[in-house]
């Protein structure tokens, strides 16, 4: 098989990822466009792998490697979008630009001067 293949398909998969992320606002959708990304780089180490004959196999290893990276991505991505939801009760990303508390909530903060006594 020629290397041209596995790279196309490796682009396209790139490139639907890489319009997933910018134009997509659900953080679920992102996340797994950022997957699709991290798979089309494993296509292609592993084509450029097999097409170089590597005696190491250092394509396949470096996808094992990116493959464990992107199962640990996902799992700390969902923890934070569940703690996000509780406290947001939205996960689109057009409302979560502020990292402020949602207003309403807020207690109140004493001031406090650089002496260390109060102001």
């Amino acid at each position: 098989m020629h290397v041209v293949y596995p790279a196309v398909v490796s682009c396209l998969l790139f490139s639907t990822g890489v319009y997933g992320v910018l134009a997509r606002r659900n953080t679920i959708l992102v996340l797994m466009s950022v997957e699709l990304m991290l798979n089309a780089v494993n296509l292609n180490l592993v084509a450029f792998d097999v097409w170089l004959r590597d005696q190491l196999n250092g394509g396949q290893v470096l996808t094992l490697f990116v493959i464990v990276i992107a199962a640990a991505e996902v799992g700390i991505g969902l923890a934070i979008v569940l703690a996000v939801f509780r406290n947001r009760q939205s996960i689109d990303l057009d409302r979560l630009r502020e990292l402020s508390e949602p207003s309403g909530d807020a207690p109140a903060v004493e001031k406090v001067t650089a002496g260390g006594g109060e102001g």
